[in-house]
């Protein structure tokens, strides 16, 4: 029902277009349609941040080789080797063959990728009726692929192909140490992810987080106090406490037990929920295509540097979960609010990628942006309504701690940790020349 939903959107707004449909609407339901194909693999949280990366790269690559005031990739991407467009640019639409490379990108590159066929005919279809030449299409697509394929290829440097090979996963031995954690002792997320090369940042380790508070069982120590805090707060939450960490919640798959039965639920995943985010300020700010591609574009590599830096600490530090502490040395019923992701506490991945990717839109829409995010809605959560994208990293965070899912120095040094992503991606886009889009 959701994926008939975006496509009916998306016919609809090429066909209220008049002989120039309004093709950076139709960035948004673009980008959604990779979120709802990772929903349905349950694509992990890492994973989708490098999908989402990538599938844009191309979209990107051909708006600058189109417009000479979007800086190219190369000049802020790491290793990026710009894609081959031996055509005119008389005969092709730039903005379909935009549009198209992120279906195609998708196709290629998810593992379900298939089911991007269905978006991509829609659209082509759409063309067809608005009366776009038979040879524009044509030849727009034509392109289209060949980018993609060149961008799938061009992945394959990342070394994130070798992550399978390693391996498996073993938890570490010893008190104070991550353990698969209720209902379904789910493995460890992407352990290895420290080893994807990044796009912007030097290095997985760039922006090491202070070490965190030392493991410990005594009722008097400052880790102990860590934990009873997350009791405390899960005691008696107040009514927005709650709001505030369902909204945030993006855990792709929930698993709710009853009885002998196991239910499994999909939401989209954190690096999701900003990629909307974007679309959303690129809406409000009525930006044109090609810099609502610029925006999309540079959020997904914010979002994929951003979580490689959170997974090396992750998996160095390999720190206890509050529910396992919790159940351990303080109450053995309780159980968090939110669903406890399989991976290690510190830092806090939300609080890491939010506050990246809210440094890198506050350089591109300013400090004072507000906007409506009703990324949630689809998951009968209301609108929440903020005054900045810091703002909205700010709840980001604190939702992990009323969720009962992190200590609150996991959130303070995630915070730290993506500030400086975040910060370092917006000095190598300004030193590349890339300007606020307002």
């Amino acid at each position: 029902m959701k994926r008939l939903t975006i496509l009916l959107l998306f016919c609809s707004l090429i066909a209220r277009g008049q002989k120039n449909a309004a093709y950076e609407k139709m960035v948004q339901p673009a980008v959604f349609s990779l979120s709802m194909v990772m929903m349905h693999d349950v694509v992990n949280p890492p994973a989708a941040s490098r999908y989402y990366a990538y599938c844009m790269l191309g979209a990107y690559n051909i708006i600058a080789n189109h417009n000479n005031s979007i800086v190219p990739l190369q000049s802020f991407v790491k290793r990026y080797q710009p894609v081959s467009i031996a055509m005119q640019q008389t005969d092709y639409d730039y903005r379909i063959a935009s549009l198209y490379a992120i279906y195609e990108s998708g196709r290629l590159l998810l593992p379900s990728g298939y089911m991007l066929e269905e978006n991509q005919q829609k659209f082509i279809a759409a063309l067809k009726k608005q009366k776009v030449k038979q040879s524009i299409i044509d030849s727009s697509v034509s392109l289209a692929k060949s980018v993609a394929a060149q961008i799938a290829l061009w992945s394959k440097t990342d070394d994130y192909g070798k992550l399978s090979a390693k391996l498996r996963y073993t938890p570490v031995k010893g008190e104070g140490y991550w353990f698969p954690t209720p209902p379904a002792y789910m493995e460890a997320v992407e352990p290895n992810w420290r080893t994807v090369k990044p796009l912007v940042i030097d290095s997985c380790n760039q922006f090491l987080p202070l070490p965190p508070v030392a493991f410990s069982k005594d009722t008097t120590s400052a880790f102990y106090a860590l934990a009873k805090e997350v009791y405390n707060v899960s005691l008696a939450p107040t009514q927005e406490q709650l709001n505030i960490a369902g909204f945030w919640d993006c855990n792709p798959f929930v698993v709710a037990s009853s009885g002998h039965m196991s239910l499994g639920f999909k939401k989209i995943s954190p690096g999701g929920h900003w990629m909307n985010i974007a679309a959303i300020a690129a809406e409000k700010a009525s930006l044109d295509f090609d810099r609502t591609i610029q925006v999309n574009t540079l959020t997904g590599i914010t979002l994929m540097d951003a979580f490689i830096s959170c997974w090396d600490e992750k998996f160095r530090s390999n720190r206890i979960r509050p529910e396992t502490y919790i159940n351990h040395y303080i109450d053995v019923r309780w159980q968090p609010l939110l669903q406890t992701p399989p991976f290690p506490e510190y830092t806090s991945g939300h609080s890491v990628i939010s506050t990246a990717s809210a440094e890198v839109l506050s350089y591109l829409f300013g400090d004072a942006f507000a906007f409506t995010d009703n990324t949630e809605v689809m998951f009968e959560l209301q609108p929440r309504t903020f005054s900045s994208f810091r703002q909205a990293a700010e709840e980001a965070a604190i939702s992990r701690l009323y969720g009962g899912i992190h200590y609150r120095d996991a959130i303070e040094q995630g915070q730290a940790e993506g500030r400086g992503v975040g910060n370092f991606i917006v000095a190598q886009l300004k030193a590349a020349g890339v300007k606020p889009v307002l």
